[in-house]
């Protein structure tokens, strides 16, 4: 039976086709013959208690020179028969979360929503990490300036990052007793304000950061590594990582074991799990990506086996 797939995206004018997933979404979406809508910027509203979003007819095409078109656009209620993918960017600020309790109104109005709003506004993508302790390097969070410079001395090296980025933005690789750690702390902090995570540097970054994705809790059976190249030490594609396809090990089987179940619970449908040697270090809910590269190095669909999650949920 088509449905309507409502995306709420950043502009699709300004994506890059060859690697966002949302976009493979959309294909798979139209593929299946469900009916698609593009919510403007700034479209969702509510109005006399209900959930709506200004929105226009899509249609999507895999060809770089012209991927989209658009329909006029209109208000369109939330209600049931539609499946809402939230694939908005970080950060999760202000308007982030009101955006998400809008969708909330329209998940309680009949919408699947994914990943559910709820789990979008608890699970900060760094600390969500941390409520799986066993899979975790060593790791501080925390406003005290003394406190997080004494974790890069007992570890003596350390990556330093603010709670709300994405891409590989503001973060810091410090070792004990270096000139700048001060000022690093200081940034980070606001001096004092705001909240940083320390974590224990970990070598096997140069072999990649690897992207797991799951579905509904169930891992894909297959990585990226983003590995840094020249002198970054950040593996992040937004920084300029490479992106290589590798099958999952069986330790990245059993860090996807320890978290896919309460991530299935909580309503998050798609996930990205970054994980560097054997330690997990970020759960992505908002906007995980990878899909476009590891479809296109193993011959894959993961959108296909998305959208059969998500159906069977509807079902």
């Amino acid at each position: 039976m088509p449905l309507d797939v409502v995306v709420v995206m950043d502009p699709i004018g300004s994506i890059k086709i060859a690697k966002d997933s949302t976009f493979a979404m959309l294909l798979e979406a139209q593929r299946r013959g469900h009916r698609l809508h593009y919510v403007f910027p700034g479209g969702l509203a509510v109005v006399d208690g209900r959930a709506q979003a200004t929105a226009a007819p899509l249609q999507v095409r895999d060809d770089k020179a012209g991927w989209f078109e658009l329909g006029q656009p209109s208000p369109l209620a939330f209600g049931p028969g539609q499946i809402v993918m939230m694939r908005t960017d970080p950060p999760v600020d202000p308007t982030y979360i009101h955006d998400t309790q809008i969708l909330t109104l329209a998940q309680r109005a009949g919408a699947l929503v994914v990943n559910d709003p709820q789990g979008l506004r608890d699970m900060n993508e760094k600390l969500a990490a941390l409520e799986y302790p066993q899979c975790c390097p060593p790791t501080l969070v925390s406003r005290d300036h003394t406190a997080l410079k004494a974790f890069v001395a007992e570890h003596g090296e350390a990556v330093l990052k603010p709670l709300d980025g994405m891409g590989g933005r503001s973060i810091f690789r410090a070792r004990a007793g270096e000139a700048n750690l001060n000022v690093i702390l200081e940034t980070l902090t606001g001096g004092g304000h705001h909240l940083a995570m320390a974590q224990r540097y970990l070598p096997e970054i140069a072999l990649g950061d690897k992207r797991i994705l799951l579905i509904d809790g169930v891992p894909v059976d297959y990585c990226l590594a983003r590995i840094p190249q020249g002198d970054e030490f950040r593996g992040n594609l937004a920084a300029g990582g490479k992106g290589i396809g590798q099958p999952l090990s069986e330790r990245d089987r059993w860090i996807a074991a320890q978290v896919g179940p309460e991530l299935k619970r909580r309503g998050m449908v798609f996930v990205g799990l970054d994980v560097i040697g054997d330690y997990l270090t970020e759960v992505n809910v908002t906007s995980p990506t990878c899909i476009r590269e590891l479809d296109a190095q193993f011959g894959l669909n993961i959108a296909n086996t998305l959208f059969d999650a998500i159906e069977a949920k509807l079902a």
